[in-house]
């Protein structure tokens, strides 16, 4: 009885400072929204960094030439007003929208525009050092950015490139500003400065990023006065922040607590499906997962189904592919995940030769669609361990967790937890498949994977005109990844959010990407 009076007292003070921590947040008034993030921001210059946490915030400060537009991964004009694309596909003409300034009182032309990508691609640009630039192969298809005049500028390809336009929409494509960059260098991803709907007021470390109003703003009015991304690693304690009052919207819900919020009149819980999968890279260069047997021993072992059920809460789908089906046009249907088969698995095991080597496997606390990555990490472990595999975790703070990861496996890790959120069927297997991504050639192939028909497979799908035979080669590549089984293909994710019901204007993009600049309360 003593020890359950002593538990609802740590309850009760613990939900009192969450109330009284609320409270504090919103002192400056229904005009602040209040975003509950699940880590840091690593910078706030969107050509330097790769999580949509980030994201998240950037594109809120930040315009591109193009967006995609609400409700879909379709183009439409933001800072270009229209263009045009040569007959071969290797010109790409860009009309500015005139008047646009940044705000530091800057004006946007063709000029900024070039130096954006050339910052990017250009090792000889002035301002190369102060990346590095881990998505600029996005736009490695560029082999010059041309100022026509003042407000016209021309992309020009060394070869077609499909993703392009799809490319330039997604946070890698944002404008910064050039006076910033060259006045705060390498310290840039501290003070940014864009065209967008809110411009920075000031980042707090660990604590903080805000955002006000940008007054001067060429598209309709930011619909708050300020906006304060929160970060807040810990799942359990951005849920009891959102229902204390501490947040006014908060994003990637833990899915044992989606009824929670579904059964109080004060929120509203949002879901959207979009382009998303959880997997295990597996490291391929040392290690027992050199051995083909072994990983797909591994895919065997997972009982995918019941993560998704039991961890999960059915907020996602078992995956089966590098390409998830939100991709329907390039999605190959014909592919089955691989069913839960201990017995398979342990022949697997056995014909490989495994002899119960330490199997060191990195988790981390918390990133961008990871969903309860430590649960998920456990339940893993659990499952691989029942067919005779020593599995050792090692839990990471998601950037220190990047850290670790993206620079390869080799020495450290014979598996990783990892979410990808994406704009085209290209990005993922290009980014983090082909040969040519390994991580000493600046690629996010953190587990080595080698095969030379999917590299040809993907080059020529970059560079095809042709959606059905783009769609075609796509096929053909998940074939043969999903035989190769270089990762574990866990989970494709239906995103969540949870807001306060007054909250008007907000849903959820299939980018992933927080959109906020007409979110308003009632």
């Amino acid at each position: 009885m003593k020890k359950l009076v002593m538990v609802l007292l740590v309850l009760s003070v613990g939900v009192t400072m969450a109330f009284a921590s609320g409270a504090g947040e919103q002192a400056a008034g229904p005009e602040t929204l209040v975003v509950g993030q699940i880590a840091e921001p690593k910078s706030l210059d969107p050509h330097t960094v790769t999580a949509v946490n980030d994201f998240r915030i950037l594109v809120n400060i930040y315009d591109g030439l193009v967006r995609f537009q609400d409700g879909s991964l379709g183009i439409e004009p933001s800072l270009a007003t229209d263009w045009e694309i040569s007959d071969d596909g290797t010109v790409y003409t860009f009309h500015l929208r005139e008047d646009v300034t940044f705000h530091d009182g800057t004006p946007f032309n063709a000029e900024a525009v070039k130096f954006n990508f050339d910052r990017m691609l250009n090792e000889d640009h002035p301002y190369y050092n102060t990346g590095p630039f881990p998505l600029s192969f996005y736009f490695s298809a560029i082999q010059e950015t041309r100022v026509v005049d003042e407000y016209t500028v021309q992309l020009v390809l060394g070869e077609p490139f499909a993703p392009l336009m799809s490319n330039l929409a997604y946070p890698t494509g944002l404008i910064v500003s050039p006076s910033a960059v060259r006045e705060y260098g390498e310290d840039y991803g501290r003070h940014p400065v864009g065209t967008g709907p809110y411009q920075f007021v000031e980042w707090e470390s660990n604590t903080q990023v805000t955002v006000e109003a940008n007054p001067d703003y060429w598209g309709p009015a930011a619909g708050v006065d300020q906006i304060v991304f929160r970060p807040i690693t810990d799942s359990n304690t951005r849920v009891t922040e959102m229902l204390s009052g501490g947040l006014d919207l908060m994003v990637e819900v833990p899915p044992d607590s989606v009824q929670v919020f579904e059964q109080r009149d004060e929120f509203t819980v949002y879901e959207q499906a979009g382009p998303h999968l959880w997997f295990l890279i597996l490291n391929m260069r040392e290690g027992p997962f050199t051995s083909k047997a072994m990983r797909q021993a591994v895919n065997y072992a997972i009982d995918k189904e019941g993560l998704v059920e039991n961890v999960l809460q059915g907020t996602a789908t078992v995956a089966d592919s590098p390409i998830p089906p939100a991709f329907d046009w390039a999605y190959n249907e014909d592919l089955d995940p691989y069913p839960y088969d201990p017995a398979r698995a342990e022949e697997l095991i056995q014909e490989a030769g495994y002899n119960g080597e330490e199997i060191v496997f990195y988790v981390t606390e918390g990133g961008s669609g990871m969903l309860d990555p430590v649960p998920m990490g456990t339940a893993i472990q659990a499952d691989l361990e029942a067919v005779g595999l020593n599995v050792s975790i090692e839990t990471y703070e998601w950037n220190t967790f990047l850290g670790r990861v993206n620079p390869g496996l080799e020495g450290k890790a014979d598996m990783a937890e990892m979410a990808w959120m994406t704009n085209d069927p290209d990005t993922l297997p290009f980014l983090a498949l082909r040969t040519e991504a390994w991580p000493e050639n600046g690629g996010f192939n953190s587990g080595y994977y080698s095969n030379p028909e999917v590299d040809r497979l993907l080059a020529q799908a970059r560079t095809s005109s042709d959606r059905s035979e783009r769609a075609d080669l796509y096929r053909q590549v998940q074939e043969i990844v999903y035989d190769d089984a270089p990762w574990v293909f866990v989970a494709n994710w239906q995103q969540n959010a949870v807001a306060v019901s007054d909250l008007k204007n907000f849903r959820l993009q299939p980018s992933f990407l927080l959109q906020l600049g007409q979110v308003s309360f009632d």
